[in-house]
Parts: C-alpha cells; sequence; structure tokens
C-alpha cells in the first residue's frame, strides 16, 4: 500500500507526531554536517558536483617543451591530442526507520535522535566505504562487486586503479604503479623516487610529490611506518645517521581500508603513496555528488507509525592513475 506523505507545516498532525518532527529533522541534518567535517574522503578524492545522470571527463596532453629558434627564427607549433576518456554514472542510495506513534506520544525524543543518528551514519558510512572499496578494488581489477552491485574500478585508459601497465595515450612506454616489498626506509624512498618520475600522456614529467601514506589499519604495518618515518634520527644504525624521511609524510591508517579489503577476501596488507595536491587539483580520483541526502516523513497508514525516509545519489571512479603509488601487492613490479 502506498504511503501518504504529510506536510511538516500543515498542523493538521500534531495529535500524532506532537512536535518533533522540527527538532527531529533539525538533528539529522545536523548532524550530517558534523561528520562530513570529520570525514577522510576529501583527502582521498576530489570532490565536484554533479548536474546530470553520468559526468563525463577527458583532458588534452601537455605542450611540447619550448625550442631554440635562432635570432628571428619561426614560432614552432605544438600539436594536443585528447587523453582517455571517463565516464562516472551517479548511483542511489536510500534508508529508512521508523518512529512508533507510543514513542511520540510519550515525547521519547532521546530514542527518536538516536535512531535519527543511525540514519545519518550509516548514510555517511555508506559514502566512505563506497569510495573505499573502489581504492581496495583498484589494487585487483577494473571493478569490483559489493553485494549484488558491480562498481568500475578502472583508470581511463581501462587499465586497473592500480596497474604494473598503465600505456601512454601519446609517447612513452607503459608504467606502473602497482609494486611488491613490504614497507622498509629503502623501499618508500624506491617507491617515491618511482613516483616521481611518472610521466604524462605526452612523456612529460609532471613534477609529481606523494606526501601521504595510506595503510589499512593493520597493526604490523603501523609499526613499520612509524619506525621509518616517526624519529628523526635512524634507530637501525649504531651512530643513529639522520633519518631523512622524518616529518615529511602525512599518513592515514584507515579501517574502512581494512574493511573493503577484509569484505573482498583480500589478505595483501598494502601500503599507498598519495600526492594530496595532485588529487585535488586534476581529475584523479573523483566523488561525485548530485544529490545531497535528503530526508522525508511520512505516516504509515497500516500502524500511524512514523517513517523517516533518506535519500541521496552520488558516485565516484577514477580518471587519471597518477596520483596514486601502491606498494606491498603481490605479483606487482620490483621496486
Amino acid at each position: 500500500m502506498a504511503y501518504c506523505t504529510v506536510s511538516i507545516g500543515s498542523g493538521v498532525v500534531d495529535s500524532i507526531y506532537g512536535k518533533c518532527q522540527f527538532p527531529l529533522q533539525s538533528y539529522i541534518l545536523k548532524r550530517g554536517e558534523a561528520f562530513e567535517q570529520a570525514s577522510v574522503l576529501k583527502k582521498l578524492f576530489r570532490e565536484v558536483n554533479s548536474k546530470h545522470y553520468i559526468e563525463g571527463y577527458s583532458g588534452e596532453t601537455a605542450m611540447d617543451d619550448f625550442e631554440d629558434v635562432g635570432e628571428g627564427g619561426d614560432y614552432p607549433r605544438t600539436g594536443f591530442e585528447e587523453t582517455f576518456q571517463k565516464h562516472i554514472q551517479n548511483r542511489e542510495f536510500k534508508q529508512s526507520f521508523s518512529v512508533t506513534q507510543t514513542l511520540v506520544e510519550d515525547g521519547n525524543l532521546g530514542t527518536m535522535q538516536q535512531r535519527a543518528n543511525k540514519l545519518i551514519t550509516a548514510y555517511d558510512r555508506t559514502r566512505e566505504m563506497h569510495g573505499r572499496y573502489l581504492y581496495a578494488g583498484g589494487l585487483y581489477g577494473t571493478t569490483v562487486k559489493v553485494g549484488d552491485k558491480t562498481y568500475d574500478c578502472a583508470s581511463a585508459d581501462g587499465k586497473a586503479l592500480f596497474a604494473k601497465d598503465h600505456p601512454a595515450k601519446v609517447k612513452g612506454a607503459a608504467q606502473s604503479n602497482l609494486f611488491a616489498g613490504d614497507f622498509t626506509a629503502e623501499n618508500l624512498t624506491k617507491a617515491e623516487t618511482r613516483m616521481q618520475n611518472i610521466c604524462g600522456d605526452n612523456g612529460e614529467l609532471l613534477a609529481l610529490a606523494p606526501d601521504t601514506i595510506l595503510i589499512p589499519n593493520d597493526a604490523s604495518l603501523k609499526k613499520k611506518v612509524f619506525e621509518v618515518i616517526g624519529a628523526d634520527k635512524d634507530p637501525a644504525t649504531s651512530n643513529n645517521a639522520f633519518n631523512f624521511q622524518f616529518g615529511r609524510w602525512n599518513v592515514i591508517v584507515d579501517p574502512y581500508l581494512s574493511r573493503a579489503l577484509a569484505k573482498l577476501g583480500k589478505t595483501d596488507a598494502p601500503w599507498i603513496l598519495l600526492d594530496g595536491s595532485y588529487i585535488q587539483q586534476n581529475d584523479g580520483p573523483i566523488f561525485q555528488n548530485r544529490v545531497k541526502l535528503a530526508v522525508r516523513s511520512e505516516i504509515d497508514p497500516n500502524n500511524d507509525n512514523n517513517i523517516w525516509k533518506g535519500r541521496g545519489r552520488f558516485s565516484a571512479g577514477f580518471v587519471d592513475w597518477r596520483f596514486a603509488l601502491a606498494g606491498g601487492m603481490t605479483g606487482g613490479s620490483t621496486l
């Protein structure tokens, strides 16, 4: 049976709702804003506002270097080519909870707020996990299956986000951002160097500067990371030589990534280098916000329960893969 929609401002349902509807809705919305401030998602993706069912991303290859033409020489002319294209389709997410008429009549606002809190927490957790499933899936392939839904975690070149053979669109050899090797001071230095030497689709250097280490919430891996970067002296040497990795890195220890890897049945403990500036300034990891969480209230005509429904539309995907490099992966390239 269809639900009937009841306007908050009509005043005709005060006998059922009491005066709880305004404070409850306000609580839901304010709780959502607070969670957004604490989200790590914005460090892993560049958030964009979408206006369409599906959004397309592309760009142009870099301009050639300036040439020495001699005195009075002609101007060289650079040609541009379109880079790989990527389309990201927005998805629709929904959830709901109910408040019985008894709770409303007895003014049990605390219980109602607890349920409202669970609704908004579930929505924000879904957004966080959606992004982590793509990162985790991108370590192993071009798609990732979550429940009965399949999501695209390939980059625009058609390869998995993390792959050993990313092709160049115009010129240059295939490049890898998927590597084997445990997290050590030596491997961190090698991985950073590899990432700094990654080239664009026209063979140009991009001046990548990785500044963040993303790891799952793994005790052994955490210990290794902070042993390497957590002291200004090298504890492995008898004379405590200077540790040039100290103070240079942001570290994200991510339980959501741990959960995503576990849900996918993976046992690797990857460590991922990220260039935070590249993420925010280029079309790399994109998180599309199409419709923010909208909450509405209805009365179930069968039992007078107050049904609160939450709905949002968003999606995520990867365009350019060069913002990230993964280590610790079985079968990855050798550092």
